[in-house]
């Protein structure tokens, strides 16, 4: 084997030693979090390799174990909430009691190993317990401690507790969601999950990198100050923007793109379809496929700015021919053609698409039939085999880490 052979064969086993440990597998994070912001950022970290200890209260426990039904039945007579499942696998659960002396005392001492605490309780509310990020930081200085509440740790509003609903509509978001007043059934609407908190889940998730990547250089920790409020206003994205350079606010719309026409979904003579036009170049191949070449060359349809302008009459006119024929026969097409487009699925429609199952985007752990993490590194999926725990599954094993 020549040299260039060897380098090549050393890359290709390092490659595949890096898909074997993960990228966090050193990091401890100690997660003081419950219901969905939190749990949800722990969960990506314990997908990528960290050891992820859950503390919960003995009896009860996080909040969403009972957000049910539905519920998983389990041998010993308990059962849990589809919701906890759903944001919780890859950890490891101790039931210890924070309001006592002695569990406190074993949380501190768990701070003590960890690199990493999460927590989303009242601002000051774990001081009195010794559990607040100037204690922590004080006593373990390469920590990072990441505070996920409705509206941070200053402000006029830093004491109210923030729950995804309220914040959707103190944000913003619920403004432009639904359709207009006018409209039958118009109103604001929040989205089908909780976004907010799910956001402030991958937003907190990056802070928390960050801050072990900055750690590696000056050996030094981070307090992270995570707000569902600040996140809910920094996901507005676009829509804020247009606000800010128009001074005008945006208007619930539907289904319809503030800024892209055609970008919606179409009737069909079975059901709707999605087209999505993203440009000028995929606007001429759905106006060749629909049989009206010379839209692409309209003054009215020809550039996306004069489509805004002309939103009704050209959605009217696409629809017309739409819904001469079914749903998958325009599908199709649109696929030929390099026009994104899609159905509108139901869950289980979703989950059973053929790339879904492709992908493996369904686990099944200790029985459970789960989504599984999107995030794939070096062909490598970043998914935990440990199922979401039983309440204090891990108790003793996790206080014996302490001696």
């Amino acid at each position: 084997m020549d040299r260039a052979q060897a380098a090549a064969t050393l890359a290709n086993l390092l490659r595949k030693l890096a898909c074997v440990t993960k990228p966090l597998a050193s990091i401890r994070v100690l997660d003081l979090s419950r219901v969905l912001a939190g749990p949800w950022c722990t969960q990506l970290l314990a997908d990528l390799g960290a050891d992820v200890v859950k503390i919960e209260r003995p009896g009860q426990g996080d909040d969403t174990r009972h957000w049910g039904p539905p519920w998983v039945s389990h041998d010993d007579g308990t059962r849990t909430a589809a919701y906890f499942l759903a944001a919780n696998r890859g950890k490891r659960s101790a039931a210890i009691d924070l309001a006592s002396e002695e569990g406190a005392d074993q949380v501190r001492r768990l701070a003590d190993r960890s690199d990493v605490v999460v927590e989303n309780f009242k601002v000051g509310a774990l001081a009195k317990y010794g559990l607040d990020a100037a204690t922590l930081r004080t006593r373990n200085p390469r920590l990072v401690y990441a505070s996920i509440t409705g509206f941070g740790q200053n402000g006029p509003r830093a004491g109210q507790a923030g729950y995804d609903f309220m914040i959707q509509g103190q944000a913003g978001l619920m403004s432009i969601t639904g359709l207009p007043d006018e409209a039958d059934n118009g109103g604001p609407l929040r989205a089908g999950v909780a976004v907010v908190d799910l956001f402030t889940g991958l937003y907190t998730a990056n802070a928390i990198l960050a801050a072990l990547v900055r750690r590696g250089t000056t050996g030094e920790g981070a307090t992270i100050d995570s707000a569902l409020f600040d996140c809910g206003l920094a996901m507005l994205a676009n829509q804020a923007s247009n606000y800010l350079v128009s001074g005008d606010n945006p208007p619930r719309q539907g289904n319809s793109h503030p800024n892209l026409v055609p970008y919606q979904p179409f009737a069909c003579t079975d059901q709707p379809l999605i087209i999505a036009v993203g440009n000028d170049r995929q606007f001429a191949a759905l106006a060749a496929l629909l049989g009206q070449p010379a839209w692409a060359t309209d003054p009215r349809f020809a550039t996306n700015a004069a489509r805004i302008a002309h939103r009704a009459e050209l959605v009217a006119a696409i629809e017309a021919i739409t819904r001469t024929a079914p749903a998958a026969r325009w599908y199709d097409a649109c696929e030929r053609a390099g026009i994104p487009a899609g159905p509108i699925n139901d869950i289980a429609g979703a989950l059973a698409d053929p790339q879904a199952t492709h992908r493996a985007m369904l686990r099944e752990m200790d029985g459970l039939r789960l989504v599984g993490s999107p995030l794939r590194l070096d062909g490598a999926r970043m998914d935990t085999d440990r199922p979401p725990p039983r309440l204090g599954q891990h108790t003793d094993e996790i206080l014996a880490e302490l001696g």
